[in-house]
């Protein structure tokens, strides 16, 4: 009867001796750093399985028990909430501490920087050089661009708000596009909703047209109210507005650095020394500090601006005040004359 025992228990034994050695090992696996260097990334592309990531992980030696690996990944039952991205392993990591972070989605962040005061043209450029962003837009002009955003303003100018956007691999440039003008829609809007009295403009396009003249005008956000409130304020009184950046927009590919007095007579639909009003189209894009300008302008008598050669600018509530600041700074100017802070 004992003997019997001794043989019936031997293989219950052994089989559970096997599974504690075999459970210390997988827990031991669990908790030992994987294997990666300082720089390894693990790209997680859209629609990967758990399984697929694993064999990623054996095939580049970050790990060696796969069957381990996809154990714990049922187990935990963290196999079907692992999110697409890139994924920068740390040294140290352990199994355990790798699926965390394959979970969090807190993947490799780029970035995108759109410049206050490029043009619509400037933008499709850059978006073109990013190394990146995925294009869909490279060979396509700019209706096509206009067609897949279903813009229905006759430019793109000014449509994009100029900010950082943060993004990750697999982001298209049309993706950026998208985003930038829903949040120039969404800052314009706000905006327009909280605006100052007595402006001259009849819709937020208008608005926009207006800050993106302020925004080539001065680079100071301390003088992009006061500049506009010059700007609404000539409106307002029937005057032109006869702004420089204006005529160099109209000039196109014309321009080659310098404005001529036949520049400031020919007439374009942008040329503010010619035409009455806004021009058509914003010129440029901008940040919201130049939206919160035009529809906030500062309140004051000045009508007229010019350079001081410090990034500055003096501001005159006569023409004879202005003519004399004219030839105080820019007949004679400084030697170390600049128009950027």
């Amino acid at each position: 009867m004992s003997r019997g025992l001794v043989l019936v228990s031997l293989p219950v034994v052994l089989a559970a001796g096997a599974a504690a050695v075999g459970w210390q090992q997988y827990q031991g696996f669990l908790n030992a750093p994987v294997t990666v260097d300082a720089d390894y990334v693990l790209a997680v592309p859209k629609g990967s399985s758990y399984n697929t990531v694993v064999g990623t992980l054996v095939s580049d030696g970050v790990i060696d028990k796969p069957l381990f690996m996809k154990a714990y990944g049922r187990q935990s039952g963290l196999a079907a909430k692992i999110r697409a991205g890139e994924y920068k392993i740390k040294q140290g990591s352990t199994p355990k501490g790798l699926v965390d972070v394959l979970v969090s989605g807190k993947s490799i962040q780029y970035s995108f920087t759109i410049i206050e005061g490029s043009t619509a043209n400037d933008l499709l450029v850059q978006l073109r050089k990013d190394p990146v962003l995925v294009q869909t837009l490279k060979d396509k002009s700019a209706d096509d661009v206009k067609a897949a955003l279903q813009v229905e303003y006759p430019s793109l100018e000014g449509l994009f708000l100029a900010e950082t956007y943060n993004f990750e691999r697999g982001t298209t440039d049309l993706d950026i596009l998208k985003r930038s003008q829903r949040l120039l829609n969404q800052k314009l809007q706000a905006a327009w909703t909280e605006r100052s009295k007595s402006l001259p403009y009849k819709n937020p396009y208008e608005a926009l047209t207006m800050a993106s003249i302020v925004e080539k005008e001065t680079a100071r956000p301390d003088e992009r109210p006061e500049i506009a409130g010059v700007f609404v304020r000539r409106l307002n009184k029937g005057m032109r507005l006869q702004t420089d950046p204006t005529v160099i927009y109209g000039m196109g590919e014309k321009y080659k650095g310098n404005i001529r007095r036949a520049d400031l007579r020919r007439p374009t639909p942008y040329n503010t020394y010619v035409i009455k009003g806004l021009p058509p189209t914003p010129i440029a894009l901008v940040g919201e500090e130049a939206i919160q300008a035009a529809l906030n302008p500062k309140p004051g008598k000045s009508l007229y601006f010019v350079a001081k050669g410090d990034g500055s600018h003096q501001f005159s509530n006569t023409l004879i005040e202005h003519n004399n600041a004219v030839r105080r700074y820019q007949l004679q100017r400084r030697k170390d004359y600049r128009s950027t802070p």
